[in-house]
């Protein structure tokens, strides 16, 4: 699969422009007043006692900030950031090496930790809980258990499958947080917010149209203005108003709702080929020319949300919202 602009992944031109768009302290930060509110209740707490935060534990879709949130807990902590990922700490010596070297009040923010491997997951029990790490030198007869003592330290973990974590490791978790998508008022923020750091210009009109495109995600919201920025520059006078943003979309392929050429051929193929019968992935895959699991995985949470299509025992359907977004009246029940 290509990338797609309006995928809420990582992708490489996210790295250049990201990290100076990161909001830094919890006053900055837009959206997920819940979840804002919390954490700065449990942070005052935490320094008011002169202890570490808690373990934290961030899940939701992504793209909705959960690497952001962990950076402003260290930030509104005072504390160092050390920032890992689940696939990366392969070996239980890898996490001893990390865990060892952090200081009195540091956070460690480990993202996709669902994919941990296990041996690395029992390390981490007892290092969560007692500030403690059990190595095992040497083998067989001869093998001998190290037990080293650990500066007090937050643990921040990240993930979009929450399902995927074993319960032991979750309960371990003393603060856990869903981070869900954004109003368009949020987005609308945080467009703004970004186009006077870039130093680009843009109207109300404007920075609303890019929100309701945006798929409820700051990422793709972020990813969208800087392209409609470029269009702006060549094809317009640098200003971002509805006309130059809508033009700018248009141009990209994505429509108000957000969906891009893929989300529509799945949809065209769902309605004209099968004719509102149910269909199955692996038939949606095959007609599209996607794998069966990017179509499960990435196509279709988001029509599912937009009450596009639904899944039933024999297969996914179009809802008469999706039949109406592309312009088809719905098939008669008989």
């Amino acid at each position: 699969m290509e990338d797609r602009l309006i995928t809420s992944s990582w992708l490489a031109e996210d790295d250049q422009a990201e990290y100076s768009l990161r909001p830094r302290f919890l006053n900055e930060y837009i959206g997920q007043h819940g979840v804002k509110e919390h954490m700065r209740i449990y942070i005052e707490a935490a320094k008011h006692r002169g202890e570490p935060l808690d373990h934290a534990l961030l899940y939701g879709p992504p793209g909705l900030g959960k690497t952001t949130l962990a950076s402003i807990i260290a930030n509104e902590m005072g504390s160092n950031l050390r920032v890992t990922s689940g696939p990366a700490i392969s070996h239980a010596g890898d996490l001893a090496a990390i865990l060892s070297k952090l200081a009195p009040g540091d956070v460690l923010f480990i993202d996709e930790i669902h994919r941990l491997n296990s041996s690395v997951e029992e390390i981490l029990y007892p290092a969560m809980e007692d500030f403690e790490l059990d190595i095992v030198l040497g083998k067989g007869p001869a093998a001998r258990s190290l037990r080293l003592e650990l500066k007090p330290f937050t643990l921040v973990g990240a993930t979009t499958r929450m399902g995927l974590l074993t319960s032991p490791l979750r309960d371990r978790f003393g603060i856990k947080e869903q981070l869900e998508l954004y109003a368009n008022e949020d987005l609308r923020e945080i467009i703004v917010r970004s186009a006077s750091i870039l130093g680009v210009e843009i109207d109300d009109d404007g920075s609303t149209e890019i929100a309701s495109r945006s798929r409820g995600t700051p990422r793709i919201a972020n990813r969208l203005l800087k392209r409609v920025r470029d269009y702006a520059q060549v094809r317009g006078d640098g200003v971002i108003d509805k006309k130059t943003a809508q033009a700018g979309l248009d141009m990209l392929s994505i429509d108000e709702f957000g969906l891009d050429a893929t989300d529509r051929r799945i949809l065209s193929t769902m309605i004209e080929k099968f004719a509102g019968r149910p269909v199955g992935v692996d038939t949606i895959a095959a007609s599209t020319g996607e794998d069966a699991a990017t179509v499960e995985d990435v196509y279709e949470p988001y029509l599912m949300q937009l009450g596009f299509i639904a899944r039933t025992p024999r297969g996914r359907i179009v809802l008469p919202r999706g039949y109406a977004h592309m312009g088809f009246l719905p098939p008669i029940q008989e």
